[in-house]
């Protein structure tokens, strides 16, 4: 199975957005996003979508359009860009009941639920300690 990229590419445009801000930049638009993330513009518009529904980004239409954060980078922890951009549960259990007369189908859920919810927490706990400002910071060091 392929790995979910939509978390990298929602931070990428996040902390492009946070440089550009700190260059002086107001706002970008969706292509200038999409330039830096080399995706089609399309995929950057959706994310950036989910984003402002999160709250996390805002548009500006008419003269001068284009986006912007919503909050300070330090304000952005990246456990609120997961929540925006990944939608249900990362780990899921049968999309049907297994078979209740297998011992291993009876009890399987219940041993999974917990801890697929303690991975879950601790995901969400290390991405919390993490911000849009501390990626921008890295990135900028690794240059």
């Amino acid at each position: 199975m392929a790995a979910n990229s939509r978390l990298t590419i929602a931070v990428h445009a996040l902390a492009w957005l946070a440089l550009a801000h700190r260059r002086g930049r107001d706002v970008l638009t969706s292509d200038e996003v999409a330039a830096s993330i080399n995706v089609n513009p399309v995929i950057a518009r959706r994310s950036l979508g989910d984003l402002r529904r999160a709250g996390l980004v805002a548009v500006r239409h008419g003269t001068g359009a284009g986006w912007h954060l919503a909050r300070p980078p330090a304000e952005i922890p990246l456990s609120d860009v997961h929540e925006a951009v990944e939608g249900p549960p990362i780990f899921a259990l049968h999309h049907t009941e297994p078979n209740l007369d297998c011992p291993v189908g009876r009890g399987i859920r219940p041993a999974l639920s917990d801890v697929y919810a303690g991975a879950e927490q601790a995901l969400h706990r290390e991405l919390a300690r993490t911000s849009i400002a501390d990626v921008l910071h890295r990135s900028l060091e690794a240059r």
